[in-house]
């Protein structure tokens, strides 16, 4: 305990951690700002069904870009050790190898998203009114992909460096581009759902255009060259495809629970799917918060890894950790106090405000139960230990599956128990590993490098 409370009082890792998390913070949070103000503007349409279309469309595009948020996250690792390392001609090879990743993942997503969401909204069974719209919003947002995938592995690159500030501007670039682009194309040009889908398309391809300008700066205090010959050689490839292989499947399982809460919830209606949409932006505001704390735990436990400095990675832990647990009862309190405020905001449709005010409790509660499992993310992706991070996610989904099969006659009460119980597992089975990693020093031994 003693050494904890050391750690903890510790005034320079406060810093290190600030000055990584405060900025990714507030990137971080103007995502889910921007589906924030997709669902309010849309929510002030007439009719449920379009708020739902915005919904399930930005669903299936969130399935295909979120699970190759390994784009980010796996170059993240590897930037940040090479920057331990001072290794500039590594960092050269991230950069380039995760852009070359972007591109060939998002000719093969965009190729193959058009029939799987024929498929998925087959499974979904919505109202037509509901799949129509949900279809053209999903095939317009679909040509903003090989930017958004761009975009993930330059902000993981950036962060991987300990540079905070290019994130920053590629995020808030892309999603304050969102905001005045979906206010007037939905709300001054009234080009409806098609609008705001139009609107992410540019801002995404905004936001990538301007990483991309930031590298040449940030590479001026790394020194070093590509090394060309490398780039054709499998061996050059294998450590990054590794790792970036196991959380696809890690993220692929993650964003798996995610879409079923869409797919069950279209099943229960167009006011239900809508209201579990406005429920789930609270989510992704808490998410994307504790995120930019998990982000800092990325960059500064990689590099102490990279340094192998065990002090530095001990105290990083603990002073992010607790500033995690501060930033949920955050809040949570929010969610408690002002919640009916936040459904309010977000749609004047009465039957979706109903129905959303019911599971209000539940996401009060979940802030405190998923902060673990955002932390621990954190220290794992830093520490390139995928392969731990796919077993848990996968072992996580196993273990929930009869747990949500039997909670199904519950309706929504169900799902969301079963969603919370998710993120229970979620945090347990990477805590487990943890533990394991720790009691045989596994954290600096044995990681791919």
């Amino acid at each position: 305990m003693s050494t904890l409370i050391a750690d903890w009082r510790d005034r320079l890792t406060h810093r290190k951690v600030w000055a990584l998390a405060a900025p990714m913070i507030l990137s971080n949070i103007s995502v889910p700002l921007v589906a924030l103000v997709d669902s309010t503007v849309i929510g002030h349409l007439p009719h449920a069904h379009q708020l739902g279309a915005v919904a399930v469309g930005a669903s299936l595009y969130t399935f295909l870009a979120w699970a190759m948020g390994f784009l980010r996250m796996g170059t993240t690792g590897f930037a940040a050790q090479a920057a331990g390392r001072s290794d500039g001609a590594a960092l050269r090879q991230i950069l380039l190898q995760g852009l070359l990743l972007a591109l060939g993942l998002a000719l093969l997503l965009g190729t193959l998203g058009v029939p799987l969401s024929g498929v998925a909204l087959h499974f979904m069974q919505p109202s037509a009114e509901l799949e129509q719209l949900t279809r053209e919003f999903f095939h317009t947002r679909l040509f903003g992909l090989p930017a958004a995938l761009a975009s993930y592995a330059l902000v993981g690159w950036f962060l991987g460096t300990q540079n905070a500030r290019a994130p920053l501007a590629i995020l808030l670039t892309t999603n304050l581009i969102n905001v005045v682009l979906n206010l007037w194309f939905v709300m001054g040009l009234d080009w409806g759902v098609v609008g705001s889908a139009r609107a992410s398309v540019i801002a995404e391809w905004s936001g990538a255009l301007l990483g991309l300008l930031l590298t040449r700066k940030a590479l001026r205090a790394y020194p070093g060259h590509i090394v060309w010959a490398a780039l054709k050689r499998w061996q050059s490839w294998r450590p990054l495809l590794a790792v970036n292989r196991d959380i696809f499947i890690r993220s692929l399982a993650l964003q798996s629970v995610f879409f079923m809460i869409t797919v069950q919830g279209a099943r229960l209606g167009d006011a239900t799917v809508a209201a579990n949409a406005l429920l789930l932006n609270g989510l992704l505001l808490t998410a994307h918060a504790l995120d930019g704390l998990a982000h800092a735990v990325e960059a500064l436990c990689g590099h102490a890894i990279g340094a192998r400095d065990r002090l530095a990675l001990r105290r990083s832990l603990v002073v992010a950790g607790g500033w995690s647990l501060i930033v949920s009862l955050g809040f949570a309190v929010l969610f408690l106090l002002g919640g009916h405020l936040f459904i309010e905001m977000q749609t004047d449709i009465q039957s979706v405000r109903d129905t959303a005010f019911i599971y209000l409790p539940y996401l009060a509660v979940l802030p405190l139960i998923a902060v673990w499992s955002y932390l621990l993310d954190g220290l794992f992706i830093g520490a390139t230990r995928a392969r731990e991070m796919r077993n848990g996610m996968l072992i996580t989904v196993v273990l929930l599956v009869p747990f949500a099969w039997a909670l199904q006659g519950l309706g929504n009460h169900g799902l969301w128990i079963s969603f919370l119980l998710f993120m229970v597992l979620r945090s347990l089975t990477l805590g487990a590993q943890g533990w394991w990693l720790k009691r045989n020093d596994g954290w600096f031994n044995g990681g791919v490098h």
